[in-house]
């Protein structure tokens, strides 16, 4: 468990991440941008959560430490197959997007990281089905969100193909 000293120190260094995300904010442009909401909002958004966040557990520590902490679950030592299998979605994901497109790189990235959880838990099911399930789940996920983003949001994601909806 913390000390009251190393409890302090956590909610200091969360609000000095805060102050120092704000402090970005302000370099960055204001001005307005769709709906009045300009490209600094969700940085000073953050900056002043995390910084309550950071005031609310050094108020904490001070008051006699973080109230209510469970005990850590799960294994003593990280589960390295299963960091594998999630690392290795999402640097395939950074890796293929621009070859294979949006869809298709986000749906392996789903796969990939649903076998590392899966790992994690034990529960590991290597038939075609299962792999075939996850895929068409990805799918149906990474699908709507590139229809979304390319033809309401008019942002352009990477695409297998020109057209704007593959």
């Amino acid at each position: 468990m913390y000390t009251k000293t190393q409890e302090t120190a956590i909610g200091v260094g969360c609000v000095l991440i805060g102050i120092g995300l704000a402090v970005g904010a302000t370099m960055i442009s204001s001005e307005a941008g769709y709906s009045g909401v300009g490209p600094n909002f969700f940085p000073w958004l953050i900056a002043c959560v995390l910084s309550v966040c950071g005031i609310g557990m050094v108020w904490q520590a001070q008051r006699g430490g973080w109230a209510h902490r469970d005990e850590p679950e799960g294994a003593v030592l990280g589960d390295w197959r299963a960091f594998a299998w999630v690392s290795a979605g999402i640097l395939l994901n950074a890796l293929l997007i621009t070859t294979i497109g949006f869809i298709l790189s986000c749906t392996l990235c789903f796969v990939l990281a649903v076998r590392g959880f899966h790992t994690s838990q034990g529960r590991v099911d290597r038939s075609i089905k299962s792999w075939l399930r996850d895929a068409l789940i990805g799918l149906a996920i990474a699908a709507p969100v590139y229809w979304m983003f390319g033809k309401l949001l008019a942002i352009n994601l990477p695409g297998l193909t020109n057209t704007g909806w593959l």
